[in-house]
């Protein structure tokens, strides 16, 4: 595979509008990008949806990994179209309903999704609810309780997986304390290890066991976790590589969470965060704005970082085959 390729293997494109329209495909085309993820700007009907799917792929000749945002309540994509339940929130289920209802959850959902053309659900959210938190977890989590949000999150992904579609837990190494949204700033989690280590990170561990498809990261700094203030879990080695991969062993693949956050514009352009969040350990990089220029400056960063060997291309090749063994199990 050449160096193009492999790169495209890491980049999960947003697009502009509710078709294939020329400069979808070419962008698609001069980036190799083999995942997109959909926004509620790209779809008016299930069919429109199944059809967009289908002429990417007829057009670029290969099929699309494709991605949502699934997770009930506010997080929806579509609307309440007939082909498509919805499901409260995760705090409402997980104030209401038990394993069982949580798992047919995901089977439903896995259903039909699939009709749909789309492989990933970028949900669960299994952050531990913190009160007073900022809003941006809120509902979206199943709750305060580390081990109420263990079990309905295993549950939630058991249906999904076992429906043919990957699950994302997020967000690594825990979002529920967060004080303030980091879609627009760089917030910080002062918790010390302890706090993190015996509330927030015991359901990440555990459905990384279970075998959860994907994980994803967030864009906060951890300074109880030993990377030093500023620094976000995105672009850190110790979090991602140390923690996520080395003691805890996960093997699958490792998300970012878009790149074109309020959190990361500190940091410079979209493409040098993505070689930051290499460096870090992740396998793919979500790109969500419909600015198809921004896939662009991705791919033409990632790829002067591997040739000048700021980036192993060692590392590009493993990610690019974690990213292969889930299209076989979920795509094909």
């Amino acid at each position: 595979m050449s160096l193009e390729a492999l790169i495209g293997s890491q980049l999960v494109l947003g697009i502009p509008g509710t078709e294939a329209a020329p400069d979808v495909i070419a962008a698609f085309r001069e980036t190799q990008a083999q995942s997109l993820i959909l926004f509620t700007r790209n779809h008016d009907s299930p069919e429109q949806v199944i059809a967009l799917v289908h002429d990417l792929n007829e057009a670029l000749g290969r099929r699309l990994l494709v991605m949502v945002d699934h997770e009930g309540g506010r997080i929806m994509r579509f609307p309440h179209w007939e082909a498509i339940t919805h499901f409260p929130d995760a705090l409402t289920m997980g104030r209401t309903q038990g394993e069982e209802q949580v798992e047919r959850q995901g089977r439903t959902e896995a259903e039909e999704l699939r009709q749909l053309g789309i492989h990933v659900n970028l949900a669960p959210c299994v952050d531990v609810l913190v009160e007073g938190s900022d809003a941006v977890i809120g509902d979206r989590s199943y709750g305060s309780d580390p081990e109420l949000v263990t079990r309905l999150s295993l549950a939630r992904i058991r249906g999904l997986q076992s429906g043919h579609v990957a699950a994302c837990a997020k967000h690594f190494p825990g979002l529920g304390a967060v004080p303030r949204d980091p879609h627009k700033v760089l917030p910080t989690i002062t918790l010390d290890w302890t706090a993190l280590e015996e509330i927030h990170l015991v359901p990440f561990q555990r459905v990384m066991e279970a075998g959860v498809a994907t994980v994803m990261s967030s864009h906060v700094c951890y300074p109880g976790l030993g990377e030093p203030d500023g620094w976000p879990a995105t672009f850190s080695p110790k979090l991602i590589r140390g923690l996520l991969r080395d003691r805890f062993g996960y093997e699958g693949l490792v998300l970012t969470d878009a790149l074109e956050m309020g959190a990361l514009r500190q940091f410079g352009t979209i493409g040098e965060a993505a070689v930051r969040a290499a460096e870090a350990g992740h396998d793919m990089f979500l790109i969500c704005c419909p600015e198809l220029d921004a896939g662009r400056e991705a791919a033409k960063t990632l790829r002067r970082a591997y040739e000048s060997g700021r980036l192993p291309q060692a590392e590009l090749e493993a990610s690019a085959s974690r990213v292969e063994r889930l299209r076989v199990k979920f795509v094909a």
